[in-house]
């Protein structure tokens, strides 16, 4: 598979949303999805040696390369082409700063945005794109 894979909390408000908003952008359809619950997803972060009871991090698995966190979620906007792109400016700041910040809203997602009681799943029309 060349496609990078992009793991998620799947039972999150927001990180559904972040993918429900990638989907449409994603004109060339470059990017897979995976809940990081999911048999695949699971199978990924043994691979990866990354927990797979901690669902607090956004991850990006691209070929043998596996981003974290920030670093995930600017590689992904850079992936999505212009103006999605433009993000990658913020390679420019620490990570310890970049990830401050992200581990603030993954700490509070669920209070703020709540979650699901299971993942949800694809509709026909993109289940393709996803690896479950």
């Amino acid at each position: 598979m060349n496609n990078p894979i992009i793991l998620y909390d799947g039972v999150c408000h927001l990180c559904n949303g972040v993918i429900n908003y990638i989907l449409p952008r994603d004109k060339k359809r470059y990017f897979k999805f995976s809940p990081l619950q999911s048999e695949r997803g699971q199978a990924l972060l043994k691979k990866f040696t990354l927990p797979t009871d901690d669902f607090d991090s956004f991850v990006l698995v691209d070929g043998e390369t596996v981003y974290q966190r920030s670093g995930a979620a600017i590689r992904v906007m850079q992936g999505m082409g212009f103006p999605y792109s433009l993000g990658g400016i913020l390679w420019i700041l620490p990570r310890p700063v970049r990830d401050a910040l992200y581990n603030w809203v993954a700490k509070n997602r669920y209070k703020w945005f709540g979650q699901y009681d299971s993942c949800l799943m694809p509709t026909p029309d993109i289940k393709e794109r996803f690896l479950l």
